[in-house]
């Protein structure tokens, strides 16, 4: 029998499952409002789940001086000026509420022994204000809201692949996807779409992302619908990701690592942060430390495999039992090592997406009429480098906002135009892969897109590599007109590579047109051929594939934020 083509209609559609995804979910689930969230991997194990260090609010529980005020000025001057000043006081204003909704869904804190939540410094906060349940903060996240969504029957489909959405006349009026395991087609009618599928890192060859995540799905989706991107160059690598055993590569120490007082050293013993931030040393922020490390590397001091020492084995065994108690497992069972016995191999890892979906400050709104965009698939928040903790509590506060947005433009709406060839093209691009039997290999050309962008877009990046990317770029999306898609009895997941593929292609495209323009060294974006930081480079680079980059201005800071900026030295930022 052929296969079935699934037919549902809901208010709301919400594309990703993870913690932006199921907290829009929840608000419009409370609200009343029909909703239906999809996701291509089990709602317990989304990205999310792997976030360890923390949750920013300015409570001040601990530090009685902390302030919103303060909390958005550490955000927008480690975002070298690049975040939008309006989207970090509406995250700072906003995070106590998220972490009241957390509360109230029944998440457990760590605590004082008088009942306040405790707080910790995370690299780069002036205060105290790093919400956490051990190190497996992102995973508890999670958990509490798959609860408190399936307390609110709210239905989620969790191993459906969107490969389009549908849009007509400069709305969207749903998706279509597959179901990966039996091939079944799903066509999803809805006023309103929330993207909150996630980033691009999974297109470097080390990364913090699990293997088929964060391929650039969101960026491929909202393009292709109408929408922007903005600064996609701008990606996070953490300081601290395993190299061994290679399957797992990038799999991340946490920040707390380096928290509770683990050292870094090279090949030669030397502990080189010193040269690099004296001041701050392990807890410089992650563009510093990632950049020390890498110079070391490359400069000949790195381990036989390329990487440098993270020791936590100094402390006491009962601090690395209780304060890094993931961290102690993930490296006994990947690499059966002792961490309070011996150091731990890391490299820098590309581990999020700073740049994302062109999104407005005030509900995450797109240039698609109702589509919006969340969490890491979106931009605005993080600039040039991102707080450690700034991403969980990014996702509640819009996750609510953007929730209650999407609800009302459903409800304005008098009529829902939908277009049959949105439809149709749909489902010929499905048709038209599985139809593919080409010599190529989809696995095989995503790694040539990962070799390409770690070879020519990684930690340092100069005119001639970013080039020559392009050139390689250009001849793998030449060999993807030659792919063969293969689904089998273990169900279409060969189908759901070969469109992974065609998101990082886009994704690649993007970053590495905009890693061109940019001309100047700032906070992630190093340029080995322009060191220095360019003020006429203080702008958002926009991109679609119509477009090309523009630029964009950013609009000015506040003065009550604007006076509690304090200058950051760029002191140890590019050592080549």
């Amino acid at each position: 029998m052929a296969i079935t083509e699934q037919r549902l209609a809901t208010t709301v559609l919400v594309i990703g499952t993870g913690g932006a995804g199921l907290r829009a979910s929840i608000e419009l689930a409370e609200a009343g409002v029909d909703v239906v969230a999809v996701g291509k991997r089990p709602k317990e194990d989304t990205h999310t789940s792997l976030a360890a260090g923390g949750i920013n609010a300015a409570l001040a529980t601990m530090d009685p001086g902390d302030s919103w005020q303060q909390h958005a000025a550490d955000t927008l001057k480690e975002s070298y000026l690049l975040g939008d000043p309006r989207t970090a006081e509406i995250v700072t204003r906003g995070a106590a509420l998220g972490i009241d909704d957390l509360e109230r869904y029944g998440m457990a804190f760590a605590r004082e022994e008088d009942g306040r939540i405790s707080q910790r410094f995370f690299g780069a906060h002036k205060f105290r204000r790093t919400a956490f349940a051990g190190d497996y903060t992102g995973l508890e996240i999670q958990r509490t809201l798959v609860r408190r969504a399936s307390r609110l029957d709210i239905p989620v489909l969790d191993s459906v692949y969107i490969t389009r959405l549908l849009v007509h006349d400069g709305a969207v009026f749903g998706a279509y996807g597959f179901d990966l395991n039996n091939g079944t087609r799903y066509l999803v009618h809805a006023d309103a779409v929330i993207l909150a599928a996630g980033g691009h890192t999974r297109i470097w060859r080390r990364t913090s992302s699990r293997r088929d995540e964060n391929t650039g799905d969101s960026f491929r989706l909202a393009v292709e619908a109408g929408a922007r991107l903005r600064d996609p160059e701008l990606v996070q690598f953490h300081p601290s990701g395993i190299i061994e055993p290679e399957n797992a590569a990038g799999t991340l120490v946490s920040e707390a690592a380096r928290g509770e007082g683990g050292v870094l050293r090279n090949a030669l013993g030397e502990r080189y942060m010193s040269h690099y931030d004296p001041e701050r040393m392990e807890l410089s922020t992650r563009d510093r430390v990632a950049l020390a490390s890498y110079t070391e590397i490359k400069e000949g001091r790195g381990t036989p495999n390329g990487g440098v020492w993270l020791d936590v084995s100094h402390l006491p065994r009962q601090t690395i039992m209780t304060r890094l108690p993931r961290v102690y497992q993930t490296l006994l069972e990947l690499q059966m090592l002792d961490i309070t016995r011996d150091p731990i191999e890391v490299a820098p890892t590309a581990h999020y997406s700073m740049g994302g979906v062109w999104v407005r400050p005030e509900d995450h709104s797109t240039d698609v009429r109702g589509l919006y965009a969340i969490g890491e698939a979106s931009s605005g928040l993080h600039g040039a480098n991102r707080l450690g903790g700034n991403s969980l509590i990014e996702l509640l506060v819009y996750g609510r906002i953007t929730g209650q947005a999407a609800a009302a433009y459903a409800e304005s709406l008098t009529a829902q135009p939908r277009s049959a060839s949105a439809v149709a093209g749909a489902r010929a691009e499905v048709d038209a892969l599985l139809a593919a039997d080409g010599p190529e290999n989809v696995r095989a050309l995503q790694r040539a897109i990962r070799n390409t962008m770690t070879e020519h877009a990684g930690v340092v990046r100069d005119e001639q590599g970013l080039r020559t990317g392009l050139a390689e770029l250009n001849l793998i999306e030449k060999r993807m007109e030659n792919v063969g898609v293969h689904p089998d009895i273990a169900g279409f997941q060969d189908l759901a590579h070969a469109f992974d593929l065609k998101s990082a292609a886009l994704a690649a495209r993007a970053t590495l047109e905009a890693a061109l323009e940019r001309r100047e060294t700032r906070g992630c974006h190093n340029r080995s051929d322009f060191p220095e930081t360019d003020p006429a480079f203080r702008v958002n680079l926009v991109w679609s594939s119509k477009t090309g980059v523009v630029h964009e201005s950013i609009p000015p800071v506040p003065q009550e934020i604007a006076s509690l900026m304090t200058e950051v030295s760029t002191e140890g930022k590019l050592v080549e």
